[in-house]
């Protein structure tokens, strides 16, 4: 039952030659290079192809860390390439063995399911197939959220499935209200953890709770108006107790989570009025100014980064806008729907953001940027400096600033004389 010797890991060279231009060489000009020998992409295709069945394969493997591997190489394979019609032809195989390694696996082979089921959702995108996918995975990942005797990393995995796999298929409102349901008996807890008294720590929740949150607060993006009213009338004034929680992520959250709240309701009513708006600014100002010793130096700066951020768009209505490069295109984040989105499927892609943003249609649909952009040999060619170019780019850019710093640094000297 061991591997074959013959199938090697999904690693970043079986990317081909395209997925690398498209991932990062419009963004920054020092990543082009020179002109170098033609690949025979077709060649390149089928060797990937080939890997790619024998990892499938491998899924139903005896052995645990067989499987386990074979998971986490299609998930790299799936996040830097869009492989459409391969996947169409074996999608019910995957679904499968996606299906029996949460059922039977460990944490760790459920964790890695888990995440293949996110990027095979994007990969298909919201169509009938995704439809039928959800369908058979859809009960087995609700299970293993509310089952108490699973490890709370593949629960934490399964949560965070469960709400991208709803967001990407679902046209069934019944089903969204559903999973939106099973996600608030999870993260809800949290609320009454401050008041329990029975001695039992539930720390060991939390992170089930934030991803509970997070895929709760994705789907609440994509619900009718009057079902947005409803759960903000319902969260809105017990959100804010998260905020006290010792772990950074569940502050982090609900910090966020409170501000597409208010952003939704003022998008519902634009007279729209919190009864205890002066106590949670304050609540959210001592969070963007905390100073406590206590705390790690990385988490407090993570931490009034993202209240300062929270506590403008609760008091003053404000988005800080983002613009995301990727290719020659640009997309800016302009409100916290937007970020929200953003942040979830950046976190399941990583790396291969960039390249899905340019090719995958589904998500090319959820941010409003039309079809792909298309473009030729010739335009790429055009697009690539030279070396020289390059060398010199740099050594300017590198010129102006330790020019910049020097002047920064002579203006601190001159703040007082000690003699």
């Amino acid at each position: 039952g061991g591997q074959p010797r013959n199938v090697q890991p999904f690693s970043d060279e079986d990317a081909s030659i395209e997925t690398m231009s498209h991932c990062s060489g419009f963004s920054d000009p020092a990543s082009f290079t020179e002109d170098g020998p033609e690949v025979d992409e077709e060649a390149t295709q089928e060797d990937l192809e080939y890997k790619l069945k024998g990892f499938i394969d491998l899924t139903l493997d005896k052995s645990a860390k067989t499987r386990q591997a074979a998971l986490e190489s299609l998930k790299s394979a799936f996040s830097s390439k869009i492989l459409y019609e391969f996947i169409m032809e074996r999608r019910m195989t995957l679904t499968d063995s996606i299906e029996r390694c949460i059922k039977k696996g460990k944490s760790d082979e459920q964790c890695a399911a888990a995440g293949l089921a996110c990027l095979l959702c994007v990969q298909m995108g919201s169509g009938i197939e995704s439809e039928e996918i959800f369908k058979t995975l859809g009960p087995v990942l609700k299970k293993i959220v509310c089952d108490g005797t699973a490890s709370i990393q593949a629960r934490q995995a399964c949560a965070t499935c469960l709400g991208i796999c709803c967001f990407i298929v679902t046209d069934d409102i019944t089903e969204l209200y559903s999973t939106m349901e099973c996600l608030e008996n999870i993260f809800t807890k949290a609320y009454q953890r401050d008041r329990d008294t029975n001695g039992v720590s539930s720390t060991h929740n939390t992170m089930l709770h934030v991803s509970a949150l997070l895929a709760w607060t994705l789907l609440l993006t994509i619900c009718p108006m009057n079902e947005v009213k409803k759960k903000i009338e319902m969260h809105l004034h017990k959100l804010p107790s998260l905020l006290s929680c010792d772990d950074l992520n569940m502050r982090i959250a609900a910090g966020e989570t409170l501000a597409l709240l208010f952003e939704l309701a003022r998008e519902t009513d634009a007279d729209f009025f919190y009864e205890d708006m002066e106590l949670l600014t304050e609540k959210l100002r001592a969070l963007a100014t905390d100073g406590n010793k206590h705390r790690a130096k990385v988490d407090k700066r993570k931490q009034r980064s993202v209240f300062r951020d929270v506590l403008r768009a609760v008091e003053e209505r404000d988005f800080p806008t983002e613009m995301v490069k990727f290719g020659p295109e640009r997309m800016y984040i302009d409100c916290w729907v937007k970020k929200q989105t953003y942040d979830t499927f950046k976190e399941i892609l990583g790396s291969g953001m960039q390249y899905h943003l340019q090719s995958n249609d589904f998500l090319r649909n959820v941010f409003e940027l039309g079809p792909p952009v298309m473009l030729d040999a010739a335009t790429l060619k055009t697009m690539k400096i030279s070396r020289f170019e390059r060398h010199l780019y740099n050594s300017a850019a590198f010129k102006a600033r330790t020019k910049a710093r020097s002047k920064c640094r002579d203006k601190r000297a001159d703040v007082g004389e000690f003699f």
